[in-house]
């Protein structure tokens, strides 16, 4: 197995391991004074996500069933981090932390990243569990809801076991192909 391919299995599994803690991380900001509102989209749309029941790979599939997760997680804090509006700097650290994971994405996906970038941007439009994301920022009481329902997410999150297997690359591959809009 080549060095470049051995490095996405090992950032990926990471990933898998970081899941609940990013999303949580996330679901913060929402309640953040210091996030604009452009930001405030992207990372509802990316979080939002989660709960969808029909999401790019089921979650129980495989070992990959929850890097579209992740995956999108890390598109939806580079869209915020490059969004309009003032932004603190502290919530653009907490953004820009997992934004920087883009570069290898863009490495990993190469044409699909486009497809991927224009999905997760078309989630601010989406909806899960009936909360669309125009709901969970318009309503301080959807927005507490979704909040504790990110945590809870992040608490009984539990990572795959991932195998460092080159097939899980091909698979992940093929699935985005398959299943980003064209």
């Amino acid at each position: 197995m080549s060095e470049s391919l051995a490095k996405y299995l090992d950032v990926f599994a990471g990933w898998l391991r970081s899941l609940g803690e990013d999303a949580e991380k996330l679901g913060a900001l929402l309640e953040s004074e210091g996030v604009a509102q452009p930001a405030r989209e992207s990372i509802a749309g990316g979080l939002n996500y989660l709960f969808m029941s029909l999401d790019l790979f089921p979650d129980g599939f495989d070992d990959i069933g929850y890097l579209d997760d992740a995956f999108v997680l890390r598109v939806a804090a580079e869209l915020a981090v490059h969004g309009e509006g003032e932004t603190s700097p502290d919530a653009l650290e907490a953004l820009t932390a997992l934004a920087n994971d883009c570069d290898l994405l863009r490495d990993f996906l190469d044409k699909d990243y486009v497809r991927l970038e224009s999905y997760v941007k078309g989630l601010r439009k989406g909806a899960a569990r009936g909360r669309s994301v125009g709901d969970i920022l318009g309503d301080a009481g959807v927005r507490s809801n979704f909040v504790s329902d990110v945590r809870g997410f992040a608490k009984t999150y539990e990572p795959p076991g991932f195998s460092r297997e080159e097939k899980n690359l091909i698979k992940l591959k093929a699935f985005f192909d398959a299943k980003l809009p064209k």
